[in-house]
Protein backbone atom coordinates (compact mmCIF):
# COMPACT_ATOMS: atom_id res chain seq x y z
CA UNK A 1 0.00 0.00 0.00
CA UNK A 2 3.02 2.35 0.35
CA UNK A 3 1.34 4.29 3.59
CA UNK A 4 3.04 6.92 5.41
CA UNK A 5 3.39 6.62 9.23
CA UNK A 6 7.25 8.21 10.11
CA UNK A 7 7.52 8.88 13.69
CA UNK A 8 3.49 7.99 14.29
CA UNK A 9 2.38 7.31 17.81
CA UNK A 10 0.81 4.21 17.09
CA UNK A 11 0.77 3.08 21.35
CA UNK A 12 -1.85 0.28 21.59
CA UNK A 13 -3.02 0.25 18.28
CA UNK A 14 -5.51 -1.97 16.82
CA UNK A 15 -3.34 -3.07 13.35
CA UNK A 16 -5.05 -7.08 13.13
CA UNK A 17 -4.96 -8.22 9.73
CA UNK A 18 -4.01 -4.94 7.85
CA UNK A 19 -2.33 -4.76 4.81
CA UNK A 20 0.28 -2.23 4.72
CA UNK A 21 2.82 -3.54 2.23
CA UNK A 22 5.63 -1.23 1.73
CA UNK A 23 4.47 0.77 4.52
CA UNK A 24 6.59 3.06 6.40
CA UNK A 25 7.04 3.37 9.80
CA UNK A 26 10.72 4.91 9.83
CA UNK A 27 11.03 5.59 13.94
CA UNK A 28 7.02 5.02 14.94
CA UNK A 29 6.31 4.17 18.26
CA UNK A 30 4.01 0.54 17.83
CA UNK A 31 4.49 -0.17 21.57
CA UNK A 32 2.31 -3.17 22.60
CA UNK A 33 0.45 -2.32 18.95
CA UNK A 34 -2.01 -5.59 18.36
CA UNK A 35 -0.35 -6.24 14.63
CA UNK A 36 -1.39 -9.97 14.75
CA UNK A 37 -1.93 -11.19 10.83
CA UNK A 38 -0.56 -8.37 9.51
CA UNK A 39 0.68 -8.34 6.24
CA UNK A 40 4.03 -5.86 6.53
CA UNK A 41 5.76 -7.35 3.69
CA UNK A 42 8.56 -5.05 2.80
CA UNK A 43 7.60 -2.48 5.29
CA UNK A 44 10.31 -0.13 6.90
CA UNK A 45 10.34 -0.52 10.36
CA UNK A 46 13.94 1.00 11.02
CA UNK A 47 14.25 2.39 14.63
CA UNK A 48 10.69 1.51 14.91
CA UNK A 49 9.81 0.95 19.14
CA UNK A 50 7.78 -2.28 18.86
CA UNK A 51 8.31 -3.04 22.74
CA UNK A 52 5.61 -5.49 23.86
CA UNK A 53 3.79 -5.74 19.85
CA UNK A 54 1.81 -8.34 19.23
CA UNK A 55 2.59 -9.49 15.91
CA UNK A 56 1.97 -13.69 15.74
CA UNK A 57 1.26 -14.57 12.50
CA UNK A 58 2.35 -11.44 10.76
CA UNK A 59 4.02 -11.06 7.23
CA UNK A 60 7.79 -9.43 7.55
CA UNK A 61 8.75 -10.54 4.75
CA UNK A 62 11.57 -8.89 3.11
CA UNK A 63 11.02 -5.57 6.37
CA UNK A 64 13.68 -3.74 7.19
CA UNK A 65 13.49 -3.93 10.90
CA UNK A 66 17.07 -2.66 11.42
CA UNK A 67 17.76 -1.04 14.93
CA UNK A 68 13.95 -1.44 15.51
CA UNK A 69 13.32 -2.31 19.52
CA UNK A 70 11.61 -5.25 19.77
CA UNK A 71 12.14 -6.07 23.51
CA UNK A 72 9.34 -9.00 24.38
CA UNK A 73 7.35 -8.80 21.52
CA UNK A 74 5.41 -11.70 20.26
CA UNK A 75 6.34 -13.14 17.12
CA UNK A 76 5.22 -16.32 16.99
CA UNK A 77 4.60 -17.70 13.72
CA UNK A 78 5.44 -14.48 12.11
CA UNK A 79 7.20 -14.63 8.56
CA UNK A 80 10.72 -12.82 8.81
CA UNK A 81 12.07 -14.55 5.42
CA UNK A 82 14.95 -12.11 4.40
CA UNK A 83 14.07 -9.40 6.72
CA UNK A 84 16.96 -6.67 7.82
CA UNK A 85 17.06 -7.08 11.51
CA UNK A 86 20.66 -6.22 11.93
CA UNK A 87 20.98 -4.29 15.06
CA UNK A 88 17.40 -4.81 16.60
CA UNK A 89 17.06 -5.27 20.17
CA UNK A 90 14.91 -8.49 20.89
CA UNK A 91 15.64 -9.21 24.71
CA UNK A 92 12.66 -11.84 25.54
CA UNK A 93 11.00 -11.61 22.48
CA UNK A 94 8.85 -15.08 21.70
CA UNK A 95 9.98 -16.34 18.18
CA UNK A 96 7.96 -19.24 18.39
CA UNK A 97 7.86 -21.46 15.05
CA UNK A 98 8.82 -17.48 13.46
CA UNK A 99 10.36 -18.31 9.75
CA UNK A 100 13.72 -16.50 9.79
CA UNK A 101 15.31 -17.77 6.20
CA UNK A 102 17.83 -15.73 4.99
CA UNK A 103 17.04 -12.88 7.90
CA UNK A 104 20.00 -10.49 8.46
CA UNK A 105 20.57 -10.51 12.21
CA UNK A 106 24.16 -9.07 12.17
CA UNK A 107 24.20 -7.09 15.72
CA UNK A 108 20.76 -8.54 16.77
CA UNK A 109 20.52 -8.60 20.45
CA UNK A 110 18.35 -12.00 21.07
CA UNK A 111 19.31 -12.02 24.90
CA UNK A 112 16.68 -14.59 26.66
CA UNK A 113 14.50 -14.43 23.21
CA UNK A 114 12.43 -17.87 22.55
CA UNK A 115 13.22 -19.55 19.46
CA UNK A 116 11.52 -23.11 20.00
CA UNK A 117 11.07 -24.75 16.51
CA UNK A 118 11.95 -21.37 14.57
CA UNK A 119 13.13 -21.90 11.00
CA UNK A 120 16.52 -20.38 10.69
CA UNK A 121 17.41 -21.99 7.95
Amino acid sequence: TGARADRALLVNADLRDSRAVGALFHQADLRRANAAGADLAFANLTFARLQGALLTGANLTAAHLGDARLQEADLAGANLDAADLGGAQMPGAFLSRARLRDAQMVGCLLDHAYLGKADLS
